[in-house]
């Protein structure tokens, strides 16, 4: 199994192994665009982490923190990757909570008569 208990890894391959993102690119990806944390400082993929660290992942508008509790290289099952990590995330809401938002894709244009109409209806539910 690729756990131990010493040393350090990088924060985009943990997230990647305790099975917070799909893939590891996700991950490093969400470094890069800010969304990761850790000890209150934004982080680069190849920032080392350590056991005690606070990992903060922003990932579909809710916020999931967790604590290292051992380090992982490779990616492990459910039952592990919970062992690995201790969960302090807020509960997310409810899903009849959750806002939707009505969306153009860029570079659409100005929207059609009918296109505003349809907006218009959506925004009175």
């Amino acid at each position: 199994m690729g756990t131990t208990d010493e040393g350090t890894v990088r924060v985009d391959s943990w997230i990647w192994s305790v099975r917070m993102t799909k893939t590891r690119s996700l991950a490093a990806a969400a470094c890069k665009a800010g969304h990761v944390r850790v000890n209150g400082d934004r982080v680069k993929p190849a920032q080392s982490i350590k056991i005690g660290d606070e990992v903060r992942l922003r990932q579909d508008g809710f916020e999931r923190i967790v604590v290292v509790k051992r380090i992982v290289r490779k990616r492990v099952g459910p039952p592990v990757a919970a062992e690995c990590m201790t969960d302090n995330s807020p509960p997310r809401p409810p899903r009849e909570e959750i806002v939707v938002v009505a969306r153009r894709d860029r570079g659409a244009g100005r929207p059609t008569k009918r296109d505003r109409r349809e907006l218009e209806q959506f925004r009175e539910r």
